[in-house]
């Protein structure tokens, strides 16, 4: 399960995780901290905020290389560019230093830390070993010359399943990086899968971006979506050579957050 839907709306699991997790952090310390009248609320926002730039700033340095091509794509946080490890112990770091100078602060912020690490670390925990007992669906989609294609067919080569439509302005934006990765890495296999379109839009489509129809399938009636638990678009599976899912994220891919979840298949 890739997102929660709220009505029309899809949000990415993780981000829901995250704020379950903060804002779990701000009634606890607000609880622990009333008697005392010691509201931890500033030092809590200063750690999360503190934790998410050195997070994003630590995806950035390990991915250098594919965010040089295009410099301002540092700041577009859109592509889920996040290594949690480093933002936690910054967080924790922030944390330390914030109860040290106010000692009244100690107890309920302890307390929200806690509570806030097990619901997000918790619900983080669990959603991973569901999604990563999930197999490939056996699932029959076509090809654009009408041809039927078994998405179980495994090669022996990993999989890269991304879910796309012609009028998701992040799968737009995104397809030139899949195209990109698909003549680089002959070694994954990646199979785009248009969610309930027609062969004509997508191929006038193609044509009109100038973006080749290799890996490109159609899924008319969404069924692939629905299998998968991924309600938003774009949504990118990462698959190994056995068929069981490693990573996914729902949102824009940029060429960095495509290559941490191709790093992701060696697991």
């Amino acid at each position: 399960m890739t997102s929660l839907t709220l009505g029309p709306l899809a949000l990415p699991l993780p981000h829901v995780l995250l704020y379950l997790g903060f804002f779990g952090a701000l009634l606890a310390g607000w609880l622990a901290g009333r008697k005392r009248g010691a509201n931890p609320e500033g030092a809590l926002f200063a750690m999360f905020l503190g934790g998410l730039l050195v997070a994003r700033l630590a995806f950035v340095a390990r991915y250098f290389e594919q965010y040089a091509a295009t410099p301002l794509s540092i700041v577009d946080i859109r592509d889920g560019g996040f290594l949690a490890l480093p933002g936690v112990i910054a967080a924790a770091l922030i944390g330390a230093l914030l109860a040290w100078k106010r000692t009244e602060l100690r107890r309920p912020l302890a307390v929200a830390a806690v509570v806030g690490v097990c619901l997000w670390g918790g619900g983080k925990a669990v959603t991973s070993a569901l999604d990563r007992s999930q197999q490939l669906p056996e699932l029959t989609v076509m090809d654009l010359r009408g041809a039927a294609v078994d998405l179980r067919a495994l090669d022996g080569r990993p999989m890269v399943v991304n879910l796309w439509a012609t009028w998701c302005p992040p799968c737009r934006r995104e397809m030139p990086v899949l195209e990109a990765a698909q003549q680089q890495r002959s070694d994954v296999r990646f199979l785009l899968v248009n969610q309930g379109e027609n062969a004509e839009a997508v191929q006038r489509f193609l044509r009109d971006q100038g973006l080749s129809e290799a890996a490109v399938l159609l899924d008319s009636g969404n069924r692939l979506g629905q299998a998968t638990g991924s309600y938003g678009m774009p949504t990118t599976l990462f698959y190994d050579a056995q068929g069981r899912l490693k990573h996914s994220q729902m949102g824009e891919l940029s060429a960095a957050s495509l290559e941490y979840g191709l790093g992701q298949l060696k697991d």
